[in-house]
């Protein structure tokens, strides 16, 4: 498995897809050896980094209609959605332990993708180069837009890595991986669509021309790494894993049946083309 690599797609709680591809990974002690993840998909690659194989449903499942997970409440107390503080300092310190130690020890690399807000360009943290920073830098590739705050970290201002490069599949290839697994958050024939900008977005960030450039061309950049992704795909380069289903959880979702089955599809899913994987990884 030298020269491979495993990309995650973000995508907030669809990112629980991701979480039972992962156990399956996991439960097969099937390890590549680099990782590269924005938002969702980095909080979940760190879990599989740490190998704790029931970490990701435990923070994306169980604790989900903790008030200070994911609420209403969040937003009008401190204008987030989800609880960064909770998710990020309550979740890995005390009430699902993070294994610091296993993450520090692993062999594997990780590396996590983030938003300069003033360039408006991704940035890509390596756990060799930050191996004590992880919770901080997760963080900030975890900001959205307007559901929570910038971070401030290495003299930056940083937010969610899926804006500037929502599925980093050209940084694992930069780094040196010619065969990449791919784990998206959306099915196949999905095309994003413009967002639209509404004028409290350009003030609220108008001092970061390079965010709102990012956010403007977002949909282009995705569009164009999904035709890129599909094209190594027909060229045997990287292994997609995609939901089979419709998806039925959006962003931003709370019903732990909808979590639950959306779990359960990305373990099915990825069990269905075990031999395949295992074929690919090999070769």
């Amino acid at each position: 498995m030298e020269q491979t690599g495993l990309v995650l797609e973000g995508g907030g709680s669809r990112g629980v897809y991701t979480a039972g591809v992962l156990h399956y990974l996991m439960e097969q002690d099937i390890y590549i050896p680099y990782t590269i993840g924005v938002s969702a998909g980095a909080c979940n690659g760190s879990s599989y980094v740490s190998r704790q194989i029931d970490r990701n449903k435990t923070v994306t499942i169980d604790f989900v209609n903790h008030p200070e997970y994911l609420s209403l409440r969040n937003w009008i107390k401190k204008r987030q959605i989800f609880g960064m503080d909770f998710i990020f300092d309550t979740l890995p310190n005390k009430l699902a332990p993070f294994d610091f130690e296993t993450y520090d020890q692993a062999e594997e690399e990780f590396v996590v993708g983030v938003t300069d807000c003033m360039t408006g360009e991704p940035l890509f943290y390596k756990k060799s180069e930050y191996p004590k920073d992880v919770v901080t830098i997760l963080r900030a590739s975890s900001s959205l837009p307007l559901f929570a705050p910038m971070v401030e970290f290495d003299g930056r201002y940083l937010m969610d890595g899926g804006i500037s490069d929502p599925i980093p599949i050209r940084q694992s290839v930069k780094d040196g991986n010619h065969k990449n697994v791919v784990v998206l958050t959306r099915n196949r024939g999905y095309v994003k669509k413009p967002q639209s900008f509404k004028r409290y977005i350009k003030k609220k960030y108008s001092e970061y021309p390079g965010l709102l450039h990012a956010l403007e061309k977002r949909h282009e950049v995705y569009n164009e790494t999904l035709h890129y992704i599909f094209d190594q795909e027909r060229q045997g380069n990287i292994f997609v894993i995609s939901p089979s289903d419709k998806l039925k959880v959006g962003r931003v979702e709370r019903n732990k049946d909808k979590l639950t089955a959306l779990y359960q599809l990305g373990y099915e899913d990825v069990k269905e083309v075990g031999d395949q994987l295992k074929e690919f990884l090999a070769s």
